[in-house]
């Protein structure tokens, strides 16, 4: 909102006005309002949230051994992350830009679902929390929302790279189509022709390939916006842990976003440009300033737990912002921790049920998601079971050495992912 109040008194050559034409200036904006909230809101909403008691049920001892210290500590912290996104995000932002609108939606859909699960968690005494099944419709409804408005929005277009061969062989210029259009390209990381056709996919389709490519689309982003939610919500297990990975996460998507959202850098990658994709620029750098801001009281020893509402809002934002610029597919690479909990579960659950039906119980980790494996005492074992994987660690590791070491692979990763630009 600011941003229209602002270019309106550059009219009058109001000095600084001028300022808020450049993304840079607002992106950085974004991420110091959004942490300064985070920070300021975030301590009075933990003295409000302890007034009335309202605590995160301590975990049995058998599944955190550090479980003990955290009684009494107030959980639901996601609306501190939530309001600290939006605020800055709204004010700063282009209100009515197409990926703006989308990540506002996302923000507050995914939310508000987080939020439903901790209620049920908190005031009705149900653990549980919400059905799985209704949190599975809740990630699938919002992927379709934003799939079909990519397809059907006018807006949501790109000017494709195409490369053109000078005289000299060893010089290569990188220039983009003269018009816009809507695109089913994606990028695929490390290949030299680096751009995948979903519509090429889907040429067994015939005349209706570009139909099913965009069906095809659509799937993806529901498949994306669910898979990296639910791994940041497995994620979330220790203290700072997703606050600090998100962050990092946050600052490689930024990155690429901010050089998708110019031509001059688009060029010289040679990826896609992303016409008024920079509004995503000042949206994640608001995402980043919020994380930094909640890990000011999550940190070891944490003082509020974000819940379902801020790791499933969390997910959600990274998932869509990766669509949107077209880098869905290196997100198994940038997100590694989050899929390796999820894939850490799905093994461990698969594996039991499998030898179960032949009469054994085996497991394949000590305990998962995979974080809780580094921690798990040998007296917190099931003595009835057999672990593959029962001397991995040696011993166990406190909370707050893991989430580091989780944090410097993320950066590891993030890395890399920022080195595909060029490594092609």
């Amino acid at each position: 909102m600011l941003y229209y109040l602002f270019r309106f008194l550059e009219q009058f050559h109001i000095p600084g006005a001028h300022l808020w034409s450049y993304i840079s200036f607002r992106s950085l904006l974004a991420l110091i309002l959004s942490l300064v909230i985070s920070a300021w809101f975030g301590e009075y909403f933990i003295k409000w949230m302890k007034r009335r008691k309202i605590f995160e049920t301590v975990r049995p001892k058998d599944v955190d051994p550090f479980g003990i210290e955290k009684k009494g500590v107030p959980t639901m912290g996601g609306i501190i992350i939530i309001v600290s996104i939006l605020v800055p995000a709204l004010l700063l932002g282009r209100i009515r830009n197409i990926y703006l609108i989308l990540m506002v939606i996302t923000t507050v859909w995914l939310g508000f679902l987080g939020f439903l699960d901790d209620y049920i968690k908190i005031f009705r005494r149900n653990k549980d929390g919400l059905k799985g099944k209704y949190k599975i419709v809740g990630q699938v409804s919002i992927g379709f929302i934003v799939g079909l408005t990519l397809w059907l929005s006018p807006d949501a277009v790109v000017r494709e790279n195409v490369s053109v061969i000078q005289q000299n062989p060893t010089e290569k210029v990188v220039k983009h189509e003269k018009t816009a259009h809507k695109s089913l390209q994606t990028t695929i990381p490390f290949l030299k022709n680096h751009n995948l056709d979903y519509s090429n996919v889907m040429s067994f389709c015939g005349k209706h390939k570009m139909a099913a490519g965009w069906i095809l689309f659509v799937a993806m982003t529901i498949l994306v916006v669910t898979a990296v939610s639910n791994g940041a919500n497995l994620n979330d297990g220790m203290d700072g842990m997703c606050a600090g990975n998100s962050a990092i996460i946050g600052v490689a998507l930024g990155i690429f976003a901010y050089v998708s959202s110019h031509i001059g850098y688009a060029s010289y990658f040679d990826i896609m440009y992303i016409p008024r994709s920079e509004e995503l620029v000042v949206f994640l750098c608001a995402f980043i300033g919020a994380m930094v801001g909640f890990l000011w009281y999550n940190a070891y020893p944490a003082q509020i737990f974000m819940g379902d509402t801020g790791s499933l809002t969390i997910g959600g934002i990274i998932g869509v912002g990766a669509v949107i610029i077209h880098k869905e597919l290196l997100l198994p690479i940038l997100c590694g921790i989050f899929f390796v909990e999820s894939l850490s579960v799905i093994i461990q659950t698969q594996w039991f049920k499998y030898q179960k039906r032949k009469g054994r119980r085996v497991r394949v980790f000590r305990a998962t998601p995979i974080h809780d494996n580094f921690r798990k005492l040998d007296s917190q074992l099931d003595q009835t079971s057999t672990y593959i994987l029962k001397s991995w660690p040696r011993h166990p590791f406190h909370e707050s050495k893991i989430t580091i070491r989780f944090w410097i692979t993320t950066i590891i990763l993030a890395a890399i992912t920022i080195i595909t630009l060029k490594v092609r």
